[in-house]
């Protein structure tokens, strides 16, 4: 498991650091790492036409040193202030030596841009003049690769806010650890690829991380299997109240997603039976939540409708001592006051999965720009763990535990993928999993599965079920 760290904690690891080693030691560290990674970057160094965009302070710095190591290698080094009178003396020094040459004017082509002009301590976008000359190389910025130095110029290190202009990056070398601002919101993807440069910050850490971010492992670790012992019954039994008789695609699609998890069986329960008996043999359906019989654990509200026979199906899930998870129509559905002191007074777990029209209806108001934040006062008010869909799903737990998921892609912005997800998150709730990793897991898998299905061409929900299998096998199975 992965994990990010604020703005703060950073700095405080940072000056720790800095008091056990020699002066400017640990920017040498950072710009050796940003260096080769340019190297790597280009065909080859020498000869190379490589523009620095130098703001003052040390991530210019930072870059300044790094294009230094580059022009000893033989590359063409061109750095553009953006404020002279604070450029980074030391930096500017070394690459004046090193044969760069430092200016206010850009030249006409560059086969790498390192971008440097703020750091992790940068807020609300870039601002005039800053804006008006990045504004003025967009040719060259759209014409070669784009290497940030710590976290793209105007992207919010701590929330991943871009309230103004910002750079985008193909590549955003990172120091020490990971910024939450590079993995989540419209800042992940301004990041581009985060590569990580170790420059000796951990064991420096003080206080928790603001988030996690899972990897395969713990998927994988987390993935329950049967053992030699079990039946159908002790793998856990998953109960779908999904669907309806205007919408049964979401009852066969959530279906097909709790069948691809761990569990032994898979009730269904709702007036699309039909359509699931006949798309998912295995699958034993009922017309009612209370025909259904028992479970380890309910999904309800794919495509529920909001209308009396919804309500009370979902009144008779709430009333249920198992863990729950809420999605689509339910979330529509709590909005009404009638069903406050049915999720007040539960005992088992529950899960939310909202998009951002969902929260809005959830909370009062959209996630914004800090959707972490978002997130977890949610989860707080809610007292449930809360996935709030996106191209970055985060998990946010009553706790205030956050993880983001990595495995997203836009093609899963498609009807019925969420129903989809909240079969499988079902299946591995009934399977034994707390709510949060299995929140997590099926998060990661679902992802891994779009991934996979985009790979054939355009994507629809019944191809990611399709390839949900798959995507367990390359974990469980290596």
């Amino acid at each position: 498991m992965r994990a990010a760290w604020r703005v703060a904690q950073v700095r405080a690891a940072e000056e720790s650091v800095m008091k056990t080693l020699p002066d400017g030691a640990l920017m040498q560290r950072a710009a050796a790492g940003l260096a080769r990674r340019c190297a790597d970057t280009l065909p080859r160094v020498y000869g190379s036409r490589v523009l620095l965009l130098v703001g003052p302070g040390n991530n210019g710095g930072d870059a300044l040193y790094a294009g230094a190591r580059l022009a000893r290698r033989g590359a063409r080094v061109d750095a553009l202030l953006f404020d002279p009178d604070r450029v980074h003396r030391g930096g500017a020094d070394a690459l004046y030596r090193a044969g760069g040459r430092l200016g206010e004017r850009a030249p006409d082509q560059a086969d790498l841009v390192v971008d440097g002009i703020l750091g992790i301590g940068g807020r609300g976008g870039l601002r005039e003049p800053a804006a008006a000359r990045v504004a003025d190389i967009a040719g060259i910025l759209l014409g070669a690769p784009v290497i940030a130095v710590d976290v793209p110029s105007g992207v919010d290190a701590d929330t991943g806010a871009v309230s103004g202009m910002a750079v985008h990056a193909d590549i955003t070398v990172t120091f020490g650890v990971l910024k939450p601002g590079l993995l989540v919101g419209a800042g992940a993807v301004h990041a581009g690829m985060v590569e990580l440069v170790d420059i000796g910050l951990h064991g420096h850490l003080d206080g928790d991380p603001a988030l996690y971010v899972p990897e395969s492992d713990d998927i994988a670790a987390w993935w329950p299997r049967p053992q030699a012992n079990d039946n159908k019954y002790s793998r856990g039994v998953v109960g779908l109240a999904t669907g309806s008789a205007k919408y049964p695609g979401a009852a066969v699609l959530s279906t097909a997603g709790a069948l691809a998890g761990p569990t032994g069986l898979v009730r269904y329960a709702g007036s699309a039976a039909d359509a699931v008996r006949f798309h998912h043999p295995p699958v034993i359906a009922a017309e009612r939540v209370a025909d259904a019989g028992r479970v380890q654990a309910w999904v309800c509200g794919s495509g529920l409708g909001t209308d009396e026979r919804a309500y009370g199906e979902l009144r008779a899930v709430l009333g249920v001592p198992v863990p729950v998870i809420l999605d689509a129509d339910a979330l529509t559905l709590l909005a009404d006051a009638r069903l406050a002191d049915w999720l007040r007074e539960r005992d088992a777990p529950t899960v939310v999965t909202p998009h951002d029209g969902e929260f809005q209806r959830l909370s009062g108001g959209a996630p914004g720009d800090d959707r972490v934040a978002a997130a977890l006062s949610l989860a707080r008010r809610m007292d449930s763990v809360v996935l709030l869909k996106g191209d970055r799903t985060i998990v946010a737990t009553p706790d205030q535990r956050v993880y983001v998921n990595p495995t997203g892609t836009a093609a899963l912005a498609t009807g019925g993928t969420g129903d989809v997800l909240a079969g499988l998150l079902g299946a591995l709730l009934a399977g034994g999993l707390q709510a949060e990793h299995a929140a997590v897991a099926a998060a990661y898998v679902h992802g891994l599965a779009g991934r996979r299905a985009a790979e054939a061409g355009p994507v629809t929900a019944a191809d990611v079920a399709a390839h949900l299998r798959g995507a367990v096998g390359s974990l469980t199975h290596r």
